[in-house]
């Protein structure tokens, strides 16, 4: 089952065609001993769409020898071209990966029914378990309780919802409260002691690849119920959300900061992906400040 707190992983970049692997593994080993208990590689942090085929089977294949099955490891196979995600899902089980992660193919608009026959033909041809991503902002479509139910049917282990709703989030809980074997696990961060309070299962928190322990640590007090270390790191979360996911005006802000933070700490370098420019500069020491004022 999965559960806890599983960071989607951010890219390590030299340059555009180059992967930072120094910085990846110093990244894992930060993130395992914070105790995640899971990583999500090539996400929407991880910059997925924005990297070659071949960088992402490097980064895979860098990543499952690093970490080395101390923790469940998934990857993003989301393409706009079918192939090209069977391609990539079959280079994961080769490398090691656990389980793929499938989002709504992000360039043609689709409907929920082309959705579903979608993963109907997806998972025929997959060669390992999926776990369904709800990720509207970026794919132009919100997945129906019936869509996952269905995906539930054809062997989903369960779904991430990042759309930031909260009442469809509860409504995936109470839809499949009476199925233990389908996680869900949300991608807003602050979300993390209701989603476990109401019979969620975790989180996919972007803000664990900076501080994993604070993010650990409020999932095991939330299933603890421990209200006075909820509030004390929750507080931690909101800051960081009100701070440095704030820094500039890119729509893409959270993941500049997370990839910026991860710089500034020393353990990987801040570039990004085109068309993602980095935080430098005014923007990068305002990061830098934000951050000294939360480990404070």
């Amino acid at each position: 089952m999965l559960k806890g707190i599983i960071p989607p992983v951010i890219t390590p970049l030299i340059n555009n065609n180059e992967l930072d692997v120094e910085g990846l593994e110093k990244l894992i080993e930060h993130l395992i001993d914070g105790g995640v208990h899971g990583l999500f590689l090539l996400g929407t942090n991880g910059e997925a769409p924005s990297l070659s085929y071949e960088l992402r089977k490097e980064l895979i294949a860098k990543a499952c020898d690093f970490i080395d099955k101390r923790v469940p490891v998934f990857v993003g196979i989301t393409d706009t071209s079918f192939a090209g995600s069977i391609e990539i899902a079959q280079f994961s089980k080769s490398a090691g990966i656990d389980a793929v992660v499938v989002a709504p193919p992000y360039y043609m608009p689709i409907s929920q029914d082309e959705m579903m026959i979608y993963l109907e033909n997806l998972s025929a041809a997959l060669p390992l378990p999926f776990i369904l991503y709800n990720m509207p902002s970026c794919t132009k479509l919100h997945l129906s309780i019936e869509t996952v139910k269905k995906a539930k049917e054809l062997g989903a282990l369960g779904v991430k919802d990042s759309s930031g709703d909260m009442v469809y989030l509860y409504s995936l809980i109470e839809e499949f409260k009476d199925s233990p074997d389908f996680s869900i696990l949300a991608g807003t961060e602050l979300y993390i002691p209701d989603v476990i309070a109401h019979g969620g299962h975790g989180s996919v928190a972007g803000g664990a690849n900076i501080f994993p322990r604070v993010y650990v640590d409020l999932y095991e007090a939330s299933v603890k119920n421990d209200l006075n270390e909820i509030a004390r790191l929750r507080d931690v979360v909101v800051k960081l959300y009100n701070t440095v996911y704030n820094v500039g005006g890119s729509p893409m802000n959270v993941t500049k900061g997370i990839k910026c933070s991860l710089s500034i700490m020393g353990i990987c370098n801040g570039y990004m992906a085109h068309p993602l420019r980095e935080f430098e500069g005014a923007e990068r020491e305002l990061v830098k400040q934000y951050l000294e004022k939360i480990t404070k």
